[in-house]
């Protein structure tokens, strides 16, 4: 199930996810092509994502995740607990 992200929504698009998990099987695709950078209230979206994955047993694959916001994920050490793809 792909998602795409707007950069203006980034939260919200991520709390929607979340939410998406429930009907979810297998993995979930998160398309981070338009996000240039994220920030603490988007980090925060991230570690829920991740928490409710790792509890319904869904791979979070993120796409086109621009090297400013890998590098940020990785700093925060969330970057283990998502797979990439370009």
């Amino acid at each position: 199930m792909p998602i795409n992200l707007d950069g203006s929504c980034v939260t919200r698009v991520l709390e929607k996810a979340v939410q998406a998990l429930g009907g979810a099987e297998g993995e979930i695709a998160v398309d981070f092509s338009t996000v240039h950078r994220i920030d603490a209230s988007g980090l925060d979206a991230m570690e829920k994502l991740a928490g409710a994955a790792d509890e319904k047993g869904v791979k979070v694959v993120l796409n086109n995740v621009p090297i400013p916001v890998y590098r940020v994920l990785k700093l925060v050490k969330l970057a283990p607990r998502f797979s990439f793809r370009a």
